[in-house]
């Protein structure tokens, strides 16, 4: 089954406090156009992250966004208690030592002490969250591949339907066909003889209808467009992965009803011609979206 490019995967984890979410989404591309946006922490497998994304998807202008969220308890400094009743305690003493008021507000001025707001330690990447990470990674990427999935099933009936109206109008064309030789004849057989009023060689007039009637037949054009159809359908059954060859496809049965078309000299036939081409354009339009 054909998949589309559109999708949209997310997956939420947490891991020592933090909040870490991971967010994909895909619209349609000619390659693979990948942005990243990567909290720093795994920044370090950025390669890592983008042959994961490349592997599963294959193409479509993708933006991936991994970011974390802590908790309160690891967002405020914490507050080295030691240090803070070393600077009382000394300050106390030079108090009494030195006959120096005490501060009014003692947690203003401790805290502004330097090394009693302890600093964050640098964090580190362990092998332990990084594969909880990468498992939060493969989940969006599954969500994401499943919307593909999903868009993918309605393309393809989108598509059954363009190409089951395009082979009935197709058909609808035979009996204008069948019935313009004749008229055709008798159009060229009047204006000799009413209009023009000359005599003429009746074999010489039929010889030249049947080499004006082979220009404007359109059986060639109708088989091969009946091929390209079928094609079609079966393109759409290999599966993913078909979007190029389809788009092909579809500008060749654009090729066989533009012929048509120019060698229809009926306007019924014409106007069958102008309905299979607005079914057509509806295909080119959505087999852009097609992986």
């Amino acid at each position: 089954m054909i998949q589309s490019m559109t999708g949209y995967g997310k997956a939420v984890t947490t891991y020592a406090g933090k909040k870490i979410t991971i967010e994909v989404k895909s619209l349609n591309s000619k390659a693979l156009d990948l942005s990243t946006r990567i909290a720093p922490l795994y920044r370090e497998k950025e390669m890592e992250i983008r042959q994961l994304i490349a592997t599963t998807l294959e193409r479509g202008k993708v933006d991936f966004i991994l970011w974390t969220e802590k908790d309160d308890t690891q967002v405020a400094s914490p507050i080295n208690g030691n240090v803070l009743e070393s600077y009382y305690k000394q300050i106390c003493t030079l108090s009494a030592e030195k006959n120096i008021p005490l501060p009014s507000d003692w947690f203003y001025t401790l805290l502004r002490l330097p090394d009693v707001l302890s600093k964050a330690d640098a964090e580190e990447l362990s092998a332990e969250e990084w594969t909880i990470v990468r498992k939060g990674i493969e989940d969006a990427l599954e969500q994401l591949v499943n919307f593909r999935k999903q868009e993918g099933e309605a393309l393809y009936k989108k598509f059954t339907e363009k190409i089951d109206n395009i082979e009935a109008l197709l058909k609808s064309i035979e009996p204008f066909e069948k019935s313009r030789v004749e008229k055709i004849r008798e159009r060229i057989i009047d204006a000799l003889e009413k209009t023009i009023s000359v005599d003429y060689d009746k074999n010489r007039l039929e010889q030249e209808l049947i080499y004006y009637v082979e220009k404007l037949d359109i059986n060639e054009e109708k088989q091969r467009l009946t091929n390209h159809l079928k094609y079609f359908r079966e393109t759409m059954a290999e599966g993913h992965g078909q979007g190029k060859k389809l788009g092909f496809i579809a500008q060749e049965m654009g090729r066989e009803i533009n012929t048509t078309g120019s060698k229809s000299n009926q306007a019924e036939m014409q106007n069958i011609v102008v309905k299979m081409k607005d079914e057509l354009e509806q295909i080119k339009e959505q087999v852009l979206n097609v992986m």
